[in-house]
């Protein structure tokens, strides 16, 4: 895994795992805690995410709001459309473009 930008937008790239969740949290920690706005995370360069993965995220996205800020995910590839969508976490995060849930198949 590997994570690049700063605290306004960041680019999330290989697999966000249970391996990777501990350095992933940590830098999406700082990122929320040293910024102001909308933090970004760019999603296009993820292969892959488990269930830590998507529990780091969800961490971020709650203590965004504790700090008043959104966390805006972008460009999220088509599994993980089908994953938050099959568990409506895609009501919940803010997601740029939104997701085209009815063309998504049913998982």
């Amino acid at each position: 895994m590997h994570i690049r930008g700063d605290h306004v937008e960041l680019v999330v790239g290989g697999r966000l795992d249970v391996r990777s969740a501990a350095d992933a949290r940590t830098v999406l920690h700082s990122a929320v805690d040293d910024g102001a706005g909308d933090l970004v995370l760019d999603l296009t360069e993820l292969d892959s995410w488990d269930a830590t993965g998507l529990g780091v995220i969800m961490g971020a996205h709650r203590r965004a709001g504790r700090c008043g800020r959104r966390l805006v995910l972008r460009g999220v590839p088509p599994q993980m459309q089908r994953l938050l969508v099959a568990t409506r976490l895609h009501r919940i995060l803010a997601i740029e473009g939104g997701l085209a849930a009815d063309s998504l198949p049913r998982v």
